[in-house]
């Protein structure tokens, strides 16, 4: 009995090789294909026929000696990706690959930008004068305030930052992950900063006739080109502040500053600050991130030694008390910083408080 061979119409097989392309993202394709040459002539010089798993154990013991462990991961999802769709081969099969690059996160710790704290940012906003940073003082705002990437702020629209009264309401499109985010910009009436009029005097300067619809355009002496401002910029711009505050270690602060500070000071802030609240602010998929913003918290800390060492139960109103002012002396002190706290008191009825002022 003859059997019967179906063979796929060629429109099929189009559709197909179309729809396994697509499996590698559209915004890092070029960098996941360039990856892929490379190995592939790497494979070259070796003569490798075959991509086992020794040869991909002898690609990357290569290669871990010039890469971070973070970027060998980097490498290993691209390769992941790309050769599953170019050979149909899937390499997180491979168990011995997969420890060996884990194995590579022993005794590394990353270098990541440095955070700049609520103080910093407030001497910023009020010191600095406005005919030279108010473009710095607008997107350090919008940064912060929304935890936003280089990429997000350089792309960010016109249309995307809509004034709705007593505030500004901004839309994050563009993102790494493809999530969208919204933020809101309010005033700070702790310190009198009136961010959303800071925002509206940058945006009643763009020029009329800009014939494009990117958000942030060059400034200077009080005046809007029609240029619109390279991710550069956005990069380098942490370190400007960080300088014009005669910080420390100013080349730390990275183009990730603002999305580090931005976490910081929300996971610092207590209340409501927790995983899920830190991870639908910054737009991630994994906790994993969130997480260490929340464990490192030195408030969240401060907190949790009261429960332990102390016994009170948080929410009444002498942790508020005692969890606000030792947490922020606490954090004053780190810094080097030698100011009387500042005490707040919640939810307190018929109370005495005595003040004891040493001199």
């Amino acid at each position: 009995m003859t059997e019967n061979k179906c063979k796929e119409p060629l429109g099929i097989k189009m559709a197909a090789a179309r729809a396994v392309e697509s499996l590698l993202p559209t915004k890092s394709k070029n960098l996941y294909n360039k990856r892929y040459e490379e190995f592939k002539k790497w494979c070259a010089s070796k003569t490798v026929q075959e991509y086992t798993e020794n040869v991909m154990l002898a690609y990357f013991e290569e290669k871990q000696q010039g890469f971070s462990p973070s970027s060998l991961w980097s490498l290993y999802s691209m390769l992941k990706a790309t050769i599953l769709v170019k050979k149909n081969i899937d390499i997180s099969r491979f168990p011995k690959l997969i420890a060996f690059i884990k194995r590579q996160n022993d005794g590394y710790k990353p270098k990541k930008s440095k955070v700049l704290t609520r103080e910093e940012m407030d001497r910023f906003l009020i010191d600095a004068p406005n005919d030279k940073y108010l473009l710095s003082k607008v997107v350090l705002t919008l940064g912060v305030a929304g935890a936003c990437r280089g990429n997000e702020l350089c792309t960010s629209k016109i249309t995307d930052v809509r004034d709705v009264g007593d505030m500004l309401v901004v839309n994050i499109r563009d993102t790494k992950t493809n999530v969208d985010r919204t933020f809101t910009i309010v005033n700070n009436d702790r310190s009198n900063l009136n961010f959303v009029e800071l925002c509206r005097k940058y945006m009643s300067l763009r020029k009329p006739n800009t014939n494009h619809d990117r958000f942030f355009v060059y400034y200077k002496d009080n005046k809007c080109t029609v240029q619109p401002i390279g991710k550069n910029f956005f990069g380098k711009l942490p370190r400007q502040i960080a300088t014009f505050l005669n910080l420390s270690d100013a080349y730390f602060y990275t183009g990730h500053c603002f999305r580090r500070s931005s976490a910081s000071l929300l996971a610092d802030a207590g209340a409501g600050a927790d995983v899920s609240a830190l991870k639908r602010h910054g737009g991630w998929r994994s906790a994993t991130v969130a997480e260490g913003y929340v464990e490192n918290s030195l408030n969240n800390k401060i907190q949790t030694a009261e429960k332990i060492l102390i016994g009170h139960e948080q929410g009444t109103s002498t942790v508020n008390a005692n969890s606000s002012t030792s947490a922020n002396v606490a954090i004053k002190e780190i810094r080097g910083e030698h100011v009387a706290p500042i005490i707040n008191l919640h939810n307190c009825e018929n109370c005495i408080i005595n003040v004891n002022i040493a001199k």
